[in-house]
C-alpha cells in the first residue's frame, strides 16, 4: 500500500519541493508553494489521487441514451424558504456550502433546519469547530429548541469527524465551519489553503460514498467572497450566500450554484427572538412605507430565480460640486453612469453638474438590466421634484441608442404587480400583454423619451 507524505507544489507551474521555499525552484515564482499530499511506492502516481476517489462513481462508457436518468430524492428541511433555495429540499449525498458575514445567522438557520429534520425522523449531526457543545445548547434554548434531539460533536480533527459520520450514518451532517477543520496528514494550520482543500475533498468523498448529505459552513473574506481555494466551490453541489445587513432584521439566502435546482433563487428571512422565520410576502419589505408618493421613488418588478419581487428604487439628485458623485447601492455602479448619459443624450435631461445617488430599498441586490427604466424614471422624478403616481411601476432594459428593450417573463412580472394592487405600468412594447390585466393600466413604450412623456401625462 502506498505511503502518503506531504510535499509542496507550485500553483503556477505544478513543480514540487520536499520543503517549503519562498521561491519555486522550477519557475522562480515567489510565494506560490502550498502543501499537498504525495504518494511514494512502486506503481503509484507522483501525486495522491486516493483522497478524491468517490467524488463521482465510475461507470463504463456508454451513450447518453442508454443511461438511466431518475429524479433525485429530496428531504424537505422544514423551512420553506430554505427549501426554495435548495430546489425543494436536501438531496441524499449532496454537499452544500453556505457562506456569509459573521453573525448574520448561518449557524442559527442550520440548527433550526437540523431540529426540524430530526423531528421528522431523520438522524442528524451538528459538528461545531468554533463553539463548545454547551454554547450550542445555550443557543438552542434561545431559539426555543429546549428538547431538541440533534446530535452535537465538538471536534475539528477531520479523521475523528469522518469516523463519527461513519459510525452514526446521519441523514444530514453540518460542519461548522470548514475553515476550522484540519487533517493530521498535513502540517499546515487550520484554515490554510491546503487544509481547506483536503478536508473538503475528504468530506465530499464521504458524502458521495455513504449518501450522507453534508452542509459546510464557510467563512468569507473582506470582499465578501468565500475564503479558501476556488476549487472549494467547484467541488460542492450547491453554493449558498447569506446576504443582508446585520443591523436589519431581514436576511436573504441566495443560490449561486445548484446542481439539483435553479440558481439565483432566493429565500427571505426575518430575524426574530426565536431565530429566523421565512417571509411569506417578501415584496412588502422592499416597497415604500411612505403615506404619500414622494419624488425620486419608482417601483420595479425584478426576478430572483423563479420568484418575481417588487422592489422600490430610490434616487436623490442634488446640486454637486466641481466633481459630481455617482453612487448606487444594490445596483451596478458602472451602469448608473451609462444611464445618465442616455438620459442626457436621448431625453435632453442633463445631470452633469448634479450628485446622483441611487438605492434599492431593503438591502436587495439587483443585477438584471430590467431595472434600467425604473432607475431613469426615479432620477427624473427627483430632478424635477415631482412624485410618480401611487400604484405606478416600471421595468425594462435601456440601450445606448435610447431604446427600451424587453425583459424576460414580463407576464409574470405584471401578474405579480396586479396581485399587489398596482394600477399603472410603463414597460417595453415587446412585453405588452395580448390580453388586458384586470386593474392594471399598461403603457408600452419603445424609447426613453416616450417613457418620460407617459409619466408627464400621468402626473
Amino acid at each position: 500500500m502506498a505511503k502518503e507524505k506531504t510535499i509542496f507544489t507550485c500553483t503556477e507551474c505544478g513543480g514540487a519541493s520536499p520543503r517549503w521555499l519562498g521561491k519555486c525552484p522550477a519557475c522562480g515564482a515567489w510565494n506560490t508553494l502550498i502543501e499537498a499530499l504525495a504518494e511514494t511506492g512502486p506503481g503509484t502516481h507522483r501525486y495522491s489521487a486516493s483522497r478524491y476517489a468517490g467524488l463521482a462513481q465510475a461507470q463504463g462508457v456508454m451513450p447518453l441514451s442508454a443511461i438511466e436518468a431518475s429524479d433525485v430524492q429530496r428531504s424537505p428541511s422544514g423551512i420553506g424558504e430554505l427549501d426554495r433555495v435548495l430546489g425543494g429540499g436536501i438531496v441524499e449525498g449532496g454537499v452544500v456550502l453556505i457562506g456569509g458575514d459573521p453573525g448574520i445567522g448561518k449557524s442559527t438557520l442550520l440548527l433550526q433546519a437540523l431540529d426540524a429534520l430530526q423531528r421528522a425522523g431523520l438522524p442528524t449531526l451538528y459538528v461545531t469547530g468554533e463553539e463548545s457543545g454547551a454554547q450550542v445548547a445555550l443557543r438552542s434554548r434561545r431559539l426555543g429548541l429546549e428538547h431538541s434531539q440533534v446530535n452535537v460533536l465538538a471536534e475539528i480533527q477531520l479523521e475523528k469527524i469522518l469516523a463519527a459520520i461513519d459510525a452514526m450514518q446521519p441523514a444530514v451532517a453540518v460542519i461548522d465551519s470548514i475553515q476550522t477543520m484540519y487533517s493530521e496528514q498535513l502540517t499546515s494550520a487550520p484554515g490554510s489553503v491546503a487544509q481547506v482543500r483536503e478536508c473538503a475533498a475528504h468530506l465530499t468523498r464521504a458524502a458521495k460514498a455513504s449518501g450522507v448529505a453534508i452542509v459546510l459552513v464557510g467563512h468569507v473574506t473582506k470582499e465578501g467572497a468565500l475564503a479558501g481555494p476556488r476549487v472549494l466551490e467547484h467541488m460542492v453541489d450547491t453554493v449558498l450566500y447569506f446576504e443582508g445587513d446585520t443591523h436589519s432584521q431581514f436576511r436573504l439566502v441566495r443560490a449561486i450554484k445548484n446542481r439539483f435546482g435553479a440558481v439565483n433563487e432566493i429565500g427571505v428571512f426575518a430575524m426574530t427572538e426565536k431565530g429566523l422565520r421565512g417571509v411569506s410576502n417578501p415584496s412588502a419589505i422592499f416597497l415604500s412605507q411612505h403615506s404619500e408618493p414622494v419624488p425620486g421613488s419608482c417601483v420595479m418588478v425584478t426576478l430572483e430565480g423563479s420568484r418575481p419581487l417588487l422592489v422600490e428604487i430610490q434616487a436623490l439628485v442634488d446640486s454637486g460640486g466641481p466633481s459630481p458623485r455617482r453612487l448606487s447601492v444594490g445596483l451596478d455602479k458602472d451602469r448608473l453612469a451609462m444611464l445618465l448619459a442616455v438620459l442626457h443624450r436621448h431625453a435632453g435631461v442633463a445631470c452633469g453638474d448634479q450628485d446622483v445617488f441611487v438605492n434599492a430599498v431593503g438591502g436587495v441586490r439587483i443585477s438584471e438590466p430590467a431595472a434600467d427604466l425604473a432607475v431613469l424614471l426615479a432620477i427624473h422624478s427627483s430632478l424635477r421634484g415631482r412624485a410618480l403616481p401611487r400604484g405606478f411601476l416600471a421595468f425594462g432594459e435601456v440601450g445606448l441608442a435610447g431604446e427600451v428593450r424587453p425583459a424576460p417573463r414580463g407576464q409574470e412580472r405584471l401578474r405579480e404587480a396586479a396581485k399587489l394592487g398596482f394600477c399603472a405600468a410603463v414597460l417595453p412594447r415587446a412585453n405588452a400583454p395580448k390580453k388586458p390585466i384586470e386593474g392594471l393600466s399598461i403603457h408600452p413604450v419603445e424609447r426613453v423619451e416616450e417613457a418620460l412623456n407617459v409619466v408627464r401625462d400621468l402626473t
